[in-house]
């Protein structure tokens, strides 16, 4: 059966982009980039039809069927529109860049299936605003950001306005740019995003007296590493940057380098990823601009003006 979800505008969550000044920002930073482009919501083209005037490869994957059908004829042949819900939509397997104006209220959902996904090196996306300073660090790190700091970049570009929206949201956007590490600073995602996890729901006041109460690190190296860092004995877990959080956890035991025991295997800014234990190695089949091949029947596309046939928009996803 086709997928064919339920309900209008408001209830997909659509606040549609219609800002140039923000449109213009958004495509300069995807141009920057090198790939293929995969796009989160296209609505009626705002980022599709700029970004496909690059001529690369765009797969724009759209919750409203009725915009994904309209959209799908006025975009040329390099850009396919996939009806179909990004959260289910299976991603590409291979180097690409992810673009979108995401719903407010998916942004937490959408965010960590990204963060846990593979191969795509570059994400620019418009997001509520908190939600975009909490990513880059403003303020201090947030515990989901710390525990993808040694595989990503977050970087905070703008804040969007709510009157740049239509219909107009009660909060504003931020531009967020997320960027893949060349060589990660850790190895093991698992066990390190534990051991984030516990420093950030420790007990105690402060640094010295939460990574003590680990039982993980002996108060004369603990004592050091804190001298070395430069870092109160006072300070909390927001307080840490990345490589801080990389060198702690190396103090700990654990690796700075060596085989993944989690699915974001890291990949450079245009090559492929690296591959994690358990994974043989092999290429996954991939449609023609990048989408892995689904069997018929179970997903919805919508051909694009140059296109030669339907793009089935759903298969198996990658683990979320």
């Amino acid at each position: 059966m086709p997928f064919s979800p339920q309900g209008g505008r408001h209830e997909l969550g659509q606040n549609f982009l219609v800002d140039r000044s923000v449109i213009d920002e958004i495509d300069g930073l995807v141009a920057r980039t090198k790939g293929p482009i995969l796009e989160i919501g296209s609505g009626d083209g705002a980022l599709t039809l700029p970004l496909s005037r690059h001529g690369r490869p765009i797969t724009a994957v759209e919750l409203d069927g009725r915009r994904a059908q309209r959209l799908g004829v006025r975009t040329p042949g390099h850009v396919t529109v996939v009806h179909h819900d990004f959260l289910q939509f299976p991603l590409p397997r291979h180097p690409h860049v992810v673009v979108g104006n995401v719903p407010f209220h998916l942004t937490t959902a959408i965010m960590r299936r990204l963060l846990d996904a593979q191969h795509w090196h570059t994400a620019v996306l418009l997001v509520q605003w908190e939600v975009a300073r909490r990513r880059a660090g403003v303020g201090g790190a947030t515990l989901l950001t710390a525990s993808w700091a040694p595989w990503y970049e977050f970087d905070l570009h703008s804040r969007v306005p709510a009157r740049a929206f239509r219909p107009m949201p009660g909060v504003d956007g931020g531009v967020l740019a997320i960027r893949r590490r060349s060589a990660p600073l850790v190895g093991q995602v698992k066990t390190y995003q534990d051991f984030v996890r516990q420093v950030f729901t420790g007990k105690g006041n402060g640094l010295k007296e939460i990574l003590r109460r680990t039982g993980r690190i002996s108060q004369r190296d603990l004592a050091t590493w804190l001298r070395r860092n430069e870092i109160s004995p006072h300070a909390l877990p927001k307080d840490l940057k990345p490589g801080q959080w990389a060198s702690l956890w190396e103090l700990t035991g654990g690796t700075a380098d060596g085989a993944f025991d989690g699915p974001a295997a890291a990949a450079g800014p245009f090559g492929a990823a690296r591959v994690g234990a358990g994974h043989g190695g092999g290429r996954v089949p991939a449609g023609r601009w990048g989408v892995p091949q689904a069997r018929r029947g179970r997903g919805q596309a919508v051909r694009s003006s140059g296109g030669t046939g339907q793009r089935w928009g759903r298969g198996r996803p990658e683990s979320a």
